[in-house]
């Protein structure tokens, strides 16, 4: 079963990831490498963050579907793609497929969240819904393409795709050389895999940990058994995670390198989300969060290592709401004067904060020196019918979702 997709394999590697880089950055910009000390002072390791949810459709995918759309042949252009998903990977891939002119038809559960549905059509993807789970829409995806002609994108089996991804793994060792630990959630292992080519070839002392949902074990149950391993369920609100099997090429890659594979609880992922919002100041999805989660689960393993943890996304639509209205927090976002706002990287403030409270997390300069500032509400940020947004004093409350452009 696994011998044809040795050869693939091999072909994800350092040096086709390093090529991956110019189309990559064509469409993307780096992200950030942030160092935390809090987080550091909870677990006795020097600890940053790579933030992925920082990329426009708010994970780490989207690398792997632009270098992947890249390199499509006229042929499968004019035919289309087709891909299956919960939720990133489609909107990854539409993204791409739109700046490519590519039709994309995505395929999700019957019960997926209905608001990243509604990105992934607003993307001008088409959207069809079969299935209880993915694994279930996932074979009848790969059904569609035979009968449609869509070219089936398997995202974890496409070396396209996982050395796209493997472009982040360059970016820590360029900003941190003397990284020691790498935390990388995994659910198909497409980006676990890819950081394990990179760090191969630059340094192989690196310990590369992978992070699973305790119920969503593929990866920890194939590496017990020796063989791959499908599970009944994944029903984790982890949707990064959620997967019932590793694909075949990242298991290839994995099963024989990774220093170890740590699995945590859903109260785990959760008090990670948490953690994210009040450490960090970002929304991290569950997958994305799992990570700290990790970090606190096995710091007697990780004091005195300097550790990168990859926040692989933010899309955390299960339960977003519910959380904020719990915690009572509101996301607050900022863009230069003149300028559209990147609704992608939101301040985080509690329920009552105001326009001072709000720039006083961009810098500290800003809260001494803010005169003003002009409140947009999202989705009408520079549009005809707010053009000049509404000027606010220091002391107006913000309300979530508020877009501010501050005035010094």
């Amino acid at each position: 079963m696994l011998e044809k997709y040795r050869e693939r394999a091999e072909s994800v590697n350092f040096l086709n990831i390093y090529k991956a880089r110019k189309a990559v950055y064509q469409s993307l910009k780096k992200t950030h490498l942030i160092h935390y000390p809090g987080l550091s002072q909870m677990t006795g390791a020097e600890i940053y963050i790579k933030h992925e949810n920082h990329n426009p459709t708010g994970s780490f995918k989207i690398r792997g579907a632009v270098n992947f759309m890249a390199s499509l042949s006229d042929e499968v252009r004019e035919k289309g793609v087709i891909v299956a998903t919960r939720g990133n990977h489609g909107l990854a891939t539409a993204w791409a497929a739109r700046n490519e002119g590519i039709f994309c038809n995505v395929v999700v559960p019957i019960n997926n969240n209905p608001e990243i549905n509604s990105v992934i059509k607003g993307l001008g993807a088409e959207l069809m819904q079969h299935g209880k789970d993915f694994y279930e829409t996932q074979v009848y995806c790969e059904e569609l393409a035979d009968e449609m002609g869509y070219y089936y994108i398997e995202q974890g089996n496409e070396p396209g795709v996982l050395n796209g991804l493997g472009t982040m793994g360059l970016e820590i060792f360029e900003d941190l050389p003397e990284v020691d630990t790498i935390i990388v959630p995994v659910g198909g292992g497409g980006g676990c895999a890819s950081l394990i080519r990179v760090a191969q070839a630059i340094n192989p002392g690196v310990n590369i940990i992978g992070v699973v949902a305790e119920k969503a074990p593929s990866l920890k149950l194939s590496l017990e058994k020796g063989e791959l391993v499908t599970t009944e369920a994944a029903e984790t609100f982890a949707d990064g995670l959620a997967a019932r099997s590793i694909f075949q090429i990242p298991y290839l890659i994995i099963k024989d390198t990774i220093s170890e594979v740590v699995a945590v609880t859903e109260k785990e992922l959760i008090q990670g989300v948490l953690l994210s919002l009040t450490q960090t100041h970002n929304l991290a999805e569950g997958a994305g969060a799992s990570g700290i989660a990790c970090a606190l689960k096995i710091k007697e393993k990780l004091a005195g290592r300097k550790v990168v943890i990859i926040m692989t996304g933010a899309n955390l639509d299960r339960f977003r709401r519910e959380i904020f209205d719990l915690l009572g927090l509101v996301r607050v976002y900022t863009k230069p004067p003149g300028k559209k706002a990147e609704l992608t990287a939101p301040y985080v403030l509690r329920r009552g904060q105001t326009v001072i409270d709000a720039a006083r997390l961009v810098h500290k300069d800003f809260a001494e020196h803010l005169k003003f500032a002009r409140l947009f509400r999202a989705g009408h940020a520079g549009s005809h019918s707010q053009p000049e947004g509404m000027m606010v004093e220091r002391g107006h409350v913000v309300e979530d979702g508020d877009i501010l452009e501050l005035h010094l």
